[in-house]
């Protein structure tokens, strides 16, 4: 009970309950001007001021004898010097008379008998509750403490209205033979001297370090958008936490930036009701009525969107002012359109090319023509005979047949290989009749395997105009005189 005397540095924290570091202890400080008042801690943290009038050495968390009104009491030593009188300023506790002395350094005879002294207070608790509610006093006792003389004791409760205790008192007095002491407390006191363990696993505040309770509102909850919820905004005692005013001060200069909403932002896509607010990242979350997605805005988007509003104009969204206009896909793909055009022409007239150059089949009654894209000599449309060539021109426009030596069989004749050889005409592109030149039209001599002496000749001039006179192939029938 003589403390771990390292001058109030305890690393533990079991020396007492409420614990005070002496930062001014390693300091050399004046010894003839030193400080005589010493504060003095008793049961569950109650602290008390003391003048030491002779001048013994103490240290922090040795055990004195003190005067108190009508006796004396045995208190442990929790801070001396000049942090006492902080402390007093602090508590505005005037340096005056009023203040109690120290007897002595208790003794070990001493401590025994007040060890004595404390196992009466349990019994003494239980049996007091017993008498309240024999006498249905509408109050609720927390605690006992007796003084180290066993003359006096004192009973701490808490209750909401006054309570006439008078018929109390005599019961007590009587039944255990003490002074009685009745003080009320209020219900954080309560919770301080019981002790627990609150919703962050920590020892309670009010039972470690703090000493004195100062009032908390509900609005310290709502200026940190804290849910109202009493549940989770009340402590053991049943009243508000008191570390809700411990960060109260940083959101209160934090929310000068933010502006204040009255009510929903105006713009043309709807009403953004505000939803959340982010203090210190500075950030607000709107929302509309007909969505379930929540918009986060800065503040200075915010502030812009309020100015527009007080004006009596609507941004196209939250994000935007003005909605920009959508390029239409066809002028996206305007450049491949216009490929498109360009190339289709060009595909059509080399189609219409190989229509013409192809041998498809002829109409009746016409020199049907022979097949370009296919082997030589392909098949003819059915229609009249095909007349002999004679040499000379067909004036009925049907094309005629090779007579000059060549393949019996229908098959080309090879160059040079028989009747009719000379060279082949080609008078696609030229208008119709015959061209000057060889009058066997289209035969090669010889024998040709891919097919028939054709005439790969263009149309002829059905009799209107005469055929030019030419070399005459070495036929059997002679051309016409020149």
């Amino acid at each position: 009970m003589t403390g771990c005397k390292n001058n109030g540095a305890c690393g533990t924290g079991g020396c007492n309950k409420m614990n005070v570091f002496d930062w001014l202890s390693n300091m050399d400080m004046p010894t003839e001007d030193r400080f005589n008042i010493v504060e003095v801690r008793f049961k569950n943290g109650r602290k008390e001021f003391h003048r030491n009038t002779e001048k013994l050495q103490l240290t922090t968390g040795d055990a004195v004898v003190v005067e108190v009104p009508n006796g004396h009491h045995i208190g442990y030593v929790s801070m001396q010097g000049e942090l006492v009188r902080l402390q007093m300023q602090k508590k505005k506790v005037a340096n005056d008379g009023e203040i109690k002395k120290i007897y002595r350094l208790a003794h070990q005879k001493d401590l025994e008998k007040f060890e004595e002294v404390k196992k009466r207070e349990l019994p003494t608790l239980y049996r007091t509750r017993e008498i309240i509610r024999d006498l249905k006093l509408d109050m609720k006792l927390s605690d006992i403490e007796y003084q180290a003389d066993n003359i006096k004791a004192t009973f701490f409760y808490s209750a909401d209205d006054r309570v006439d205790f008078r018929e109390l008192i005599k019961i007590l007095a009587g039944e255990f033979k003490i002074r009685v002491e009745m003080r009320q407390i209020s219900l954080r006191q309560e919770a301080g001297r019981l002790g627990g363990i609150g919703v962050c696993g920590r020892e309670l505040c009010c039972s470690t370090w703090l000493s004195d309770f100062k009032n908390v509102a509900t609005s310290a909850a709502r200026y940190q958008n804290l849910s109202l919820n009493p549940s989770k905004l009340s402590g053991q005692c049943g009243r508000l936490k008191c570390c809700l005013n411990y960060e109260l001060e940083t959101y209160m200069d934090a929310l000068e930036d933010i502006p204040k909403i009255e009510g929903p932002l105006l713009t043309e896509k709807g009403e953004a009701t505000l939803q959340k607010t982010d203090i210190f990242r500075k950030i607000m979350w709107f929302g509309f009525t007909e969505e379930n997605t929540w918009y986060p805005l800065n503040i200075e988007r915010v502030n812009q969107i309020l100015s527009m509003n007080r004006e009596g104009k609507k941004p196209a969204n939250l994000d935007q002012d003005v909605v920009a206009e959508k390029i239409p896909v066809a002028t996206l793909n305007s450049d491949l359109a216009r490929m498109d055009q360009k190339f289709k022409g060009k595909s059509s007239s080399k189609k219409r090319k190989k229509k013409r150059g192809g041998g498809g089949n002829a109409p009746e009654g016409s020199a049907p023509q022979a097949n370009a894209g296919g082997p030589r000599g392909g098949n003819q449309q059915q229609g009249g005979p095909r007349p002999q060539n004679s040499g000379g021109g067909n004036p009925q426009g049907q094309r005629p047949q090779n007579q000059g030596g060549g393949n019996p069989e229908g098959g080309r004749p090879k160059q040079g290989g028989g009747e009719g050889g000379g060279h082949r005409n080609r008078g696609r592109n030229h208008p119709r009749g015959q061209r000057g030149g060889n009058t066997g039209e289209g035969q090669r001599g010889g024998d040709n395997p891919r097919g028939g002496g054709d005439n790969r000749g263009g149309n002829r001039d059905r009799g209107n105009r005469p055929p030019r006179p030419g070399n005459q192939p070495d036929g059997n029938q002679p051309g016409n005189p020149s």
